[in-house]
């Protein structure tokens, strides 16, 4: 229960890597992203209408957490100056979120691909974001020494492998790993949050896994809110302590694709759950 949660790489050298290698009109995999979709949409039968629905749902459902307040817990608002006006402002919630999306204009987008691959549009993917994000991870005697009082734990940590030429499906295996470890099924878990990095990925995941689909990135995703990367992995985390804790859930998941084909699923309890009467 004390495992250290892996974090995604975060060093300049990595982000250097991505704009010289991603960017730089080829890929670690030596497949462009649009064509990697192209291949995953086939492999689930994904269609346009769905995942554009998807990816409409994602900022719904961002913008109602943002207006319920959900990410007050975990946001610290950053002071700064409007450069036209002079005047200080104060960012209090995610920037990228749309909170009257257009479906008509969603489906008016041209996909990264050709037909009859071509169903992933920019509205489908995930936003470029900047962002910062830190977890506390202590043993027993760090958290004596600080005495400070733990909101979760790790119950179980997965990292599985998967076709780098179909690098966004390693969520799926990984999942099936961690749960396997954790002697879990899916059905065990409250709370999945599965990194958009395209609609394509959770989506996929709620195949692969069987999931079910209301339990999944409750808040939004990374279509709506962004990933910053280097902090993504942190983000969601923040993110899935919050939830359970604001649902008074149990057990959550988190998934994330990583480049390469790589990906890591961790499960974590919360501490302080406490079951509803039956009474």
């Amino acid at each position: 229960g004390h495992t250290v949660y892996r974090l995604m790489p975060s060093s300049f050298a990595y982000m250097r890597l991505v704009r010289e290698v991603w960017c730089g009109g080829m890929t670690l995999c030596s497949v462009g992203c649009g064509v990697v979709c192209g291949v995953f949409v086939l492999q689930y039968d994904l269609n346009r209408e769905e995942i554009d629905l998807f990816a409409l749902e994602s900022h719904r459902k961002a913008a109602s957490a943002i207006k319920k307040g959900h990410f007050n817990n975990e946001i610290i608002p950053l002071q700064g100056f409007d450069r036209k006006s002079g005047s200080v402002v104060v960012h209090e919630h995610d920037e990228g979120v749309r909170f009257n999306p257009n479906l008509d204009k969603m489906r008016k987008l041209k996909p990264l691909n050709k037909k009859p691959t071509g169903v992933i549009t920019a509205a489908a993917a995930s936003q470029i974001s900047d962002g910062a994000a830190a977890l506390l991870l202590a043993n027993e005697a760090g958290l004596r020494k600080l005495g400070a009082r733990p909101r979760a734990r790790i119950v179980a940590m997965a990292l599985a492998g998967s076709d780098p030429r179909i690098m966004l499906e390693g969520p799926i295996p990984a999942t099936l790993a961690v749960l396997k470890k954790a002697n879990m099924t899916i059905d065990d878990i409250d709370v999945f949050e599965v990194n958009e990095a395209f609609a394509s990925v959770p989506m996929a995941w709620l195949k692969g896994v069987k999931a079910d689909a209301k339990k999944l990135n409750v808040n939004g995703g990374a279509i709506a809110l962004g990933h910053p990367l280097g902090c993504t992995g942190a983000k969601l985390m923040t993110t899935l302590v919050n939830t359970l804790e604001r649902e008074n859930k149990r057990y959550g998941l988190l998934a994330i694709c990583e480049g390469g084909g790589t990906a890591n699923a961790t499960i974590i309890e919360r501490l302080d759950y406490q079951p509803k009467s039956k009474l």
